[in-house]
């Protein structure tokens, strides 16, 4: 009886030793070296294709050796030992220019325009400065501060070139009151008809 139960735990032991214990899972060792048997291989020569068979490729001297054909007298080339040009390459044909006018500042005619300047001396202007009677500019009622505008009198030919300093004339069909200074200038110091035009700075 003592005989089975040491038999009966002994293969007990080793069934368990199996499961507890697993061998490596999938695993392998190196391959050995093996060498290609030469005989799979058939040598094949230009010789031994068929005279004018095609190639795939273009060849690389047009003109030319191989003529895109291959046979026992062709020869290849290298890219890098071309001998001929390059060829140029093709540009895309440009459209031709189209003219232009580039249009400057013209004379305009103005048939009314005023001048102020006594009894506002001293007084600060809309762009920012003081009006003096030396002070040459103009007043209009929507160009920007700075604009510089030309104005010639059509009697004389004088002109002289001032920027706008204020607003106004707030007379109805007014478009300019040129200040003291300005209108002196061009000896205009009166109601009446003049040119004038948009300076280029």
């Amino acid at each position: 009886m003592r005989h089975k139960n040491v038999v009966a735990r002994v293969a007990l032991i080793a069934l368990l030793a199996t499961v507890a214990v697993p061998g490596p899972a999938i695993s392998r060792g190196p391959s050995p070296a093996s060498t290609v048997d030469p005989n799979l291989f058939e040598r094949v020569e230009v010789a031994a294709l068929a005279r004018g068979t095609a190639v795939t490729i273009q060849p690389q001297d047009p003109g030319a050796r191989s003529a895109g054909t291959l046979d026992e007298g062709s020869i290849l080339i290298e890219p890098s030992q071309r001998t001929g040009p390059m060829p140029a390459p093709v540009r895309p044909a440009q459209k031709a220019a189209t003219p232009r006018t580039i249009s400057r500042a013209t004379w305009h005619h103005d048939r009314e325009i005023s001048w102020y300047g006594p009894g506002l001396y001293g007084n600060g202007m809309a762009c920012g400065k003081k009006l003096t009677k030396t002070t040459i500019g103009v007043a209009h009622r929507t160009l920007p501060c700075g604009t510089l505008v030309t104005f010639r009198n059509p009697a004389t030919g004088a002109t002289v070139t001032a920027p706008v300093v204020d607003r106004g004339p707030f007379v109805s069909g007014r478009d300019w009151d040129l200040t003291r200074g300005a209108c002196a200038a061009i000896d205009h110091c009166f109601t009446g008809s003049i040119d004038w035009k948009l300076a280029a700075r």
